[in-house]
């Protein structure tokens, strides 16, 4: 399964100051942006300034995502951290490769409620010198200034940063912080959140990468930061799984349908639903013996069928084919699980269902498998 919680807690963070009338950011806070920005400034051709992405997931979700590890109904997951590029920035040429490094966040801050170009800036909240308010000019100043850990120490050991590179692709990230979220999960290290920056001495060497800028929690789009998790929860189609079920034959000389099995018009955005799949032949030779077990109550051999999901407007995928969404069976038949608190609300999706042949022949089945999601 994939499933999707969103920051409680972002905002990004400068170090410079305008080169027009010379306000200083590094005090300032941009909390309410819709964008987060991570970037490099250059003034007369030198460095001048550089920004960095604080994203925070806490909250109920992810209290409830630590019980459900704990207890056992999520098993074995990695997690990923998922940023979409607001806007294309041309600065970055076809030949430009880049490192993103994504580091734990040692202390507490508060995410504020300033925005980029308010007069007067506002200092309510975390900047590049301070990680809490400012209140009758003083503030809780950060240890190092910019968040700049590169580990976290905890019990004598540290969590390594992840990272990502970029060479000739979207500025989307998409890395794995498994490490981080597990040790969050444990308690065995403080859940800050995470840092975004360009790695090591590209954050300020000479070279041009552009500006980054990505969708914030405040976006007005389906863009917003999330983390990813994804684990295999699926039920192996094997055994005393299938009861009496009537297995498909695979070996590509057949022409087999999979289809989505009572499906609803609408669904709430807190339910975890088990999705329905029907298997068969596409035609099916109607004679006097056809049973309605050989229309419904078949089954396909393990591994090879796989569902997806796509939000309809964008025709994106929300969750992809992957290793992470194998058909499951039991003695009614084929299904999937989805959780639809990680889908946007108000929104339509439609799922298809990917088939494999033992020849390795692949079908995908987009036949009008649509619903909507209900905000509760």
């Amino acid at each position: 399964m994939h499933h999707f919680i969103f920051p409680t807690q972002d905002t990004w963070i400068s170090s410079g100051s305008s080169t027009i009338d010379g306000t200083s950011f590094k005090d300032q806070n941009f909390g309410r942006d819709q964008i987060l920005e991570v970037k490099k400034e250059f003034y007369n051709s030198s460095f001048n300034y550089q920004t960095r992405a604080l994203v925070q997931f806490g909250g109920t979700d992810f209290t409830e995502l630590s019980k459900s590890v704990a207890n056992g109904t999520i098993t074995n997951p990695t997690y990923f951290l998922r940023l979409y590029e607001a806007e294309g920035n041309t600065e970055f040429g076809t030949d430009i490769s880049y490192n993103l490094a994504f580091h734990p966040i040692s202390e507490s801050w508060v995410e504020g409620t300033g925005k980029f170009g308010a007069s007067p800036k506002i200092t309510d909240g975390c900047s590049w010198e301070n990680r809490s308010n400012i209140t009758n000019g003083s503030a809780t100043s950060w240890s190092m200034h910019g968040v700049t850990t590169c580990s976290l120490e905890t019990t004598g050991t540290p969590i390594s940063h992840s990272g990502q590179l970029f060479a000739n692709q979207s500025p989307d990230v998409e890395v794995d912080v498994s490490d981080m979220v597990k040790m969050w999960i444990s308690q065995s290290a403080d859940n800050n959140g995470i840092v975004i920056r360009f790695s090591g001495a590209q954050e300020t060497d000479s070279l041009h990468f552009g500006h980054l800028k990505f969708f914030s929690r405040n976006t007005h789009t389906i863009y917003a930061p999330r983390l990813e998790v994804r684990w295999d929860d699926h039920n192996p189609i094997t055994g005393s799984n299938t009861g009496s079920l009537n297995e498909l034959t695979m070996s590509g000389l057949v022409d087999n349908y999979l289809y989505v099995r009572g499906l609803r018009e609408f669904y709430r955005e807190n339910e975890r639903v088990k999705f329905r799949v029907g298997a068969r032949k596409r035609y099916i030779q109607k004679n006097f013996s056809t049973s309605v077990q050989t229309v419904t109550g078949s089954y396909v051999a393990e591994s090879s069928s796989s569902y997806a999901i796509k939000d309809i407007a964008t025709d994106e995928f929300v969750v992809p084919f992957s290793g992470y969404t194998s058909m499951s069976c039991d003695t009614e038949g084929m299904y999937f699980n989805q959780w639809l608190d990680g889908f946007y609300p108000d929104r339509a999706y439609k799922i298809l269902l990917k088939l494999q042949t033992n020849d390795g022949q692949e079908q995908v089945f987009d036949d009008g498998f649509e619903f909507v999601v209900k905000r509760s």
